[in-house]
């Protein structure tokens, strides 16, 4: 397994209960994973989500919603073993999250980084929980995915997927590349981890409405995807805000909003609407 000392990320403290795609469900918004996962039998009120957004990505999207990731003169150079220190000495912090751009540029270092504070709260300081997740675009080999997985299961953490798109010529024309490693990745893990662990989903999927290209028949084939593998997998719509290159796009129409929302909850038990605020 490749290891990794230095990584290129801005890190801050982000209050639980944070605003992610996946805080209708995880223990720092919820009471899910109590007592094995999570001190609190509440929302995790007064603590903190380590948000580790890392530079890069390997997919180059229109809509892209984080486009300071590519802002390279302003990364800040980072090494494992401060990090560890940093978020070990700060006992108000329940969670790590990797997110950015995306963190399939620098899985060995996020892997690495996750290995060695695991390892430091398990000698150290046995009764804490620190559970640690993924978001991504999907795109990594397929070993180091794995090893994610097996590190957020044990964690009481979860991967998060952006499934883009569908349809691979929707992918291409709206990411600059195929999304076919994402939906074989998904479905890897789909099927040999999710429903492992009672009330805590291992895994996730999030869809941003694209205003005219993310519409009502490309959410019902991702539905109905993510539906053959489990239709208790949680899966997220995002309303879309206009950014990065597509600028000149309206928010997310309402009617397209709720005529998505109704598709995929035609196929899927657990289905929510992130960004609410802007409908």
């Amino acid at each position: 397994m490749p290891t990794k000392s230095i990584g290129y990320l801005h890190g801050y403290l982000d209050p639980n209960p944070t605003n992610c795609c996946n805080a209708w469900f995880c223990p720092a918004g919820t009471s899910k994973g109590y007592p094995k996962f999570s001190n609190h039998n509440e929302p995790e009120y007064g603590t903190y989500s380590y948000a580790a957004f890392l530079y890069g990505c390997t997919f180059d999207c229109l809509f892209c919603q984080n486009s300071s990731h590519k802002n390279i003169s302003t990364l800040r150079k980072v090494n494992v073993e401060d990090m560890v220190e940093d978020i070990f000495n700060n006992s108000k912090i329940t969670c790590v999250c990797f997110f950015g751009g995306t963190p399939e540029p620098q899985l060995p270092f996020t892997i690495n980084l996750s290995e060695r504070l695991l390892e430091k709260v398990r000698n150290e300081s046995p009764d804490r929980n620190l559970r640690i997740f993924w978001e991504w675009n999907g795109s990594g080999k397929r070993s180091l995915v794995k090893r994610c997985m097996e590190l957020a299961l044990r964690s009481g953490g979860n991967i998060k997927f952006d499934l883009k798109a569908y349809f691979k010529k929707l992918n291409f024309a709206l990411c600059g590349v195929s999304n076919e490693r994402t939906i074989e990745n998904f479905k890897f893990l789909a099927q040999n981890y999710f429903g492992h662990r009672n009330d805590l989903p291992e895994l996730s999927g999030c869809t941003l409405l694209v205003p005219g290209y993310t519409i009502e028949e490309d959410v019902e084939k991702i539905a109905q995807f993510i539906s053959s593998l489990n239709s208790k997998i949680p899966y997220s719509l995002l309303v879309f805000h206009p950014d990065y290159k597509m600028k000149d796009l309206p928010i997310t129409p309402k009617k397209q909003v709720y005529r998505c929302l109704e598709v995929a909850r035609e196929y899927l038990e657990n289905v929510h609407l992130g960004n609410r605020f802007l409908v």
